[in-house]
């Protein structure tokens, strides 16, 4: 069986094909400016590569596109766009339903609902995945939520302090979000170092940032609630935020209030606290190191907000077997590791320098001795949702 995964931009399509018999990757590429003049068009096949440019108008076109270079005479990897099970979608909130789901006029509905919480994912994937579904209906779509993995998150850490038929009417709770990151990181580590009963803290590190308290396998807790603008601060988006602060910025700034929310959900985060010098880690650490106390504090507001959501972690699960870094900064920020780890000796967390400053791939970083093992391990979102894709379509 072989499953293409999408990641879908409102101009943009990448993907990734899976050979899952033996879950290798057999392809990857991506199509940007789709709708605009010219297109870039990539794709990768083994250790051959192509960059083209080709008027792609809509996503149905941009997947009609990649199957061509798939299965190009010479160099493709299939021998026909029918060995494609499924397109298996990386998608975000559907709220009433989450999990695995065939995409249906009902599933899409579900999401439709969800899009005022996140605005920047599920209105492009919609409209994505009404396309693909009338000019390509011979080809199942697959939407692997991020929200399915936080369905086992108890009450206690699901509610809001809110009148609670708000909660069961609105299904306004903690959902959780970069579902498919956390999955992978509870099943390698538990791979990694043998055992099914870990207590993991998963630090999904990057634009978007969440950490995830994992008890053998399953999630306990997660920094993200409602909508993925939530919890940790994001390069650009505001995170955890005081609602009541709202109507006083209306009032400051005589924006409405759909403007204060499209203006935090783009100058904030990172970007915002830096005073617009970047809400990239690799601009911030350089601009830190110049001297500019901005990018400086957004750095210390960062670290200090993933040290605070750690320890309640550490609290909710008794302690840490391991804590995992994935995700862009989490995998090649060494000084955001070491920064979030030092000195927590007392809690049995050291971290090893020259482990850390030495990272390649999947690297243990603690120190001899440390009761917690520390860890980098490359996420792997894309195998996940082929996982899940392949699971349901022989369920």
């Amino acid at each position: 069986m072989k499953i293409l995964v999408a990641n879908l931009g409102s101009t943009s399509f990448k993907y990734r094909l899976f050979d899952m018999e033996s879950e290798t990757q057999l392809a990857r590429g991506g199509i940007d400016r789709i709708g605009g003049g010219e297109s870039s068009c990539s794709v990768e096949i083994g250790a051959w590569s192509e960059n083209r440019t080709a008027h792609v108008p809509d996503h149905a076109v941009a997947v009609q596109q990649c199957l061509a270079q798939l299965t190009d005479p010479e160099h493709g990897c299939l021998q026909s766009a029918d060995e494609v099970a499924a397109i298996g979608f990386k998608a975000v909130h559907g709220g009433r339903v989450s999990g695995v789901q065939k995409v249906t006029p009902e599933v899409l509905e579900a999401m439709s609902e969800m899009s005022p919480v996140a605005p920047a994912h599920n209105p492009p994937y919609i409209k994505a995945m009404r396309l693909l579904g009338e000019k390509l209906p011979e080809i199942p779509l697959v939407a692997a939520f991020e929200t399915g993995f936080h369905l086992t998150i108890p009450d206690r850490n699901r509610y809001y302090a809110i009148p609670k038929a708000w909660s069961d009417e609105y299904l306004i709770q903690r959902w959780g979000f970069h579902g498919a990151s956390h999955r992978f990181i509870g099943v390698r580590s538990a791979e990694l170092l043998g055992r099914d009963d870990l207590r993991v803290i998963s630090c999904h590190l990057g634009g978007s940032s969440s950490l995830c308290a994992i008890r053998a396998g399953q999630s306990m807790a997660t920094t993200m609630g409602m909508s993925p603008q939530t919890g940790l601060p994001q390069n650009n988006r505001v995170g955890d935020f005081d609602a009541y602060i709202l109507p006083m910025l209306m009032e400051k700034t005589g924006k409405s209030l759909e403007e204060i929310l499209a203006y935090l959900g783009s100058h904030g985060g990172l970007l915002g606290i830096s005073g617009g010098v970047s809400g990239d880690m690799r601009d911030l650490e350089g601009a830190a190191a110049g001297g500019n106390a901005d990018a400086q504090l957004a750095l210390d507001v960062y670290i200090s907000e993933i040290r605070r959501y750690l320890g309640g972690m550490l609290v909710e699960l008794g302690g840490a077997d391991a804590i995992i870094f994935t995700g862009g900064i989490g995998e090649n920020g060494k000084e955001v590791r070491a920064a979030v780890c030092a000195n927590l000796g007392e809690l049995g967390i050291e971290l090893d320098a020259t482990k850390n400053d030495a990272v390649q791939g999947e690297s243990a970083i603690h120190a001899d001795g440390g009761r917690t093992q520390i860890w980098v391990i490359p996420t792997n979102e894309e195998l996940i949702v082929a996982r899940q894709t392949k699971q349901l379509l022989e369920s």
